[in-house]
C-alpha cells in the first residue's frame, strides 16, 4: 500500500494530519526538532547554488537557503544535513519524507505544484533556459542549432522546453540525455554534443567551474523559457510551509530595509515598526510561526540578507559573475519583493 490518506470531516479538521507516501504531514517541525537538523535535498554539485567543497561542506545560494531555515528553527544555521539528489531523485526524496525541503535549483510549475504535491516557497532565483556552445563552432544564435546534438538532463523542464523550442521554430535536434550532472557536463566538454542546454545560471556555473578554459565557451543570447527556481516542501503541512516561506521573505525583507549580517545588532535599536516586528523586538510573528521571536534575526545574523547571499555565491565577484538583473529588489527594477511583516 502506497499510504493512507484521511479526508474531510471534523476529525480531519481536528487532527490536521495527513499520511501520504510515508511522511506524516503536519508534523514536520516536530520531526525536525527531534532529529536536530533540517534535511535538504540538494544538487549533486552545481557551482554557486549547491556544491560540496573539498571538506564536503555544501556552498551556494540553495545551500544557504537551507541554512537560513535551520537558523530560523534552531537559532543555528549549522544544523543542516544535505542529501545529494539527481534531477529524477529529488522529488521522491522529498515526497518520501527523507528530506524536509527541496533546495535544489527546481522550477516552480503548475503540475509540480498540483499533481506532484509540492508547495513552493518564494522564488530565490528567477532564471531562464539557454544554450552553451564551444566558441570555435562560430555559432552565434540558438536558431543556428538545426540538426544539432544537444546535451540535456532527463526529468527536467529543460528537456520539455528544448522539444517545444525546436518544434516551434521548425527545427530538428538529436538529444543526448544524461541523468547525472557531472556526466552530462563531461559529455558536452568532450564534444559528444554540439550544445548543452539548462538554466542560464547553470550554464554559467558549468562554464566557470568545469571548463578547462571558460573563455572557450559562449552562452547564446536566447532565453527560451521562464525558470522560477524556488525551495519546495510537501503538500499538507502548512506550519512547515509557512516557516520555509517566511524564511525567504525574511532574507528579502532584510535587504529591503538595509539590514545586513554586519548591522543587524544595531538594527535592533531601530524605531521602524516593520524592522521591530521582523527582528522580534515587537513580538508576535515568531509565535505565529511557532518559532523563537529572534527567528529572523538569527537568519540575518548567521546567513545574511538576500543580497548578501546572492553576491557571496553567484554575484559579480564570484566565478559565475551573475548580475542581479530581475533578481534585484523591486525598488531597483527587479522582482524580489517581501510580503509585509505585520
Amino acid at each position: 500500500m502506497h499510504g493512507l490518506r484521511w479526508f474531510g470531516g471534523p476529525m480531519a479538521a481536528l487532527l490536521g494530519l495527513v499520511w501520504s507516501g510515508g511522511a506524516l504531514a503536519g508534523a514536520t517541525l516536530d520531526g525536525v526538532k527531534s532529529r536536530g537538523v533540517v534535511t535538504c535535498a540538494a544538487n549533486t554539485g552545481l557551482a554557486g547554488f549547491g556544491m560540496p567543497d573539498q571538506q564536503g561542506n555544501y556552498k551556494g545560494l540553495d545551500a544557504d537557503t537551507c541554512r537560513a531555515v535551520a537558523a530560523a528553527v534552531f537559532g543555528d544555521a549549522k544544523k543542516v544535513k544535505f542529501i545529494p539528489t539527481t534531477t529524477q531523485q529529488r522529488f521522491t526524496v522529498l515526497q518520501s519524507g527523507e528530506a524536509d525541503i527541496l533546495t535544489r535549483n527546481t522550477t516552480w510549475t503548475a503540475l509540480r505544484d498540483t499533481e506532484q504535491g509540492l508547495n513552493f516557497a518564494p522564488v530565490t532565483y528567477y532564471d531562464g533556459q539557454g544554450f552553451m556552445v564551444a566558441k570555435k563552432t562560430g555559432i552565434k544564435s540558438a536558431k543556428e542549432l538545426d540538426g544539432a546534438t544537444i546535451c540535456v538532463q532527463p526529468g527536467t523542464t529543460t528537456e520539455l522546453n528544448l522539444a517545444d523550442y525546436f518544434r516551434t521554430n521548425h527545427m530538428t535536434f538529436k538529444p543526448l540525455v544524461v541523468e547525472k550532472l557531472a556526466e552530462v557536463e563531461n559529455a558536452f566538454f568532450s564534444g559528444r554534443c554540439d550544445a548543452y542546454t539548462t538554466d542560464r545560471s547553470g550554464l554559467a556555473a558549468t562554464r566557470a567551474g568545469k571548463a578547462s578554459n571558460p573563455d572557450d565557451y559562449v552562452i547564446l543570447p536566447e532565453i527560451i523559457s521562464k525558470e522560477p527556481l524556488a525551495p519546495a516542501v510537501r503538500h499538507g503541512d502548512d506550519e512547515w510551509f509557512d516557516i520555509v516561506k517566511w524564511t525567504v521573505f525574511a532574507m528579502i525583507g532584510a535587504e529591503e530595509k538595509g539590514i545586513t549580517s554586519a548591522n543587524v545588532d544595531e538594527a535592533l535599536k531601530s524605531d521602524d515598526p516593520d524592522v521591530k516586528r521582523m527582528l522580534g523586538v515587537t513580538p508576535g510573528i515568531g509565535k505565529a510561526l511557532h518559532l523563537d521571536e529572534k527567528w529572523a534575526y538569527n537568519i540575518i545574523k548567521q546567513v545574511g540578507n538576500y543580497g548578501e547571499v546572492f553576491e557571496r555565491n553567484v554575484g559579480s565577484n564570484t566565478p559565475l559573475k551573475l548580475d542581479r538583473g530581475i533578481n534585484a529588489l523591486w525598488t531597483k527594477g527587479g522582482l524580489m519583493y517581501a510580503m509585509p511583516f505585520r
